[in-house]
């Protein structure tokens, strides 16, 4: 069955950086795409990046503003996402996420917390 597990998070100054990583497994990783999303208390979850199956395209979310860099290793079928210029609210759980066909896949989520 399809698994994603997220880690990396960990409570960071503003200003810092960390590096999420989503080890996948039970599906060809390499043929379809992936995200991140981040759900913050009492928000919406929301679409953080994406990256193509070649990792030849990727997107982001008008809010991270170049800091953010998502990536992928298919050797390894794990995707990161590199954090830069954390901010306050950045503080969120980062969730790694496809879509197979009709069917959306969760990780359990790892949580970022930003401090003053």
């Amino acid at each position: 069955q399809v698994q994603l597990v997220e880690s990396g998070g960990e409570l960071v100054q503003a200003g810092g950086s960390l590096k999420l990583s989503c080890a996948a497994s039970g599906f060809t990783f390499s043929t379809w795409p992936m995200n991140w999303y981040r759900q913050a208390p009492g928000k919406e979850r929301e679409l953080v990046a994406t990256i193509s199956s070649t990792g030849g395209t990727t997107n982001y979310a008008d809010s991270i503003e170049g800091r953010f860099t998502i990536s992928r290793d298919n050797a390894k079928n794990t995707v990161y996402l590199q954090m830069n210029g954390l901010k306050l609210e950045d503080t969120a759980v980062y969730y790694c996420n496809t879509r197979i066909r009709r069917s959306y896949y969760w990780g359990q989520g790892t949580q970022v917390t930003v401090s003053s």
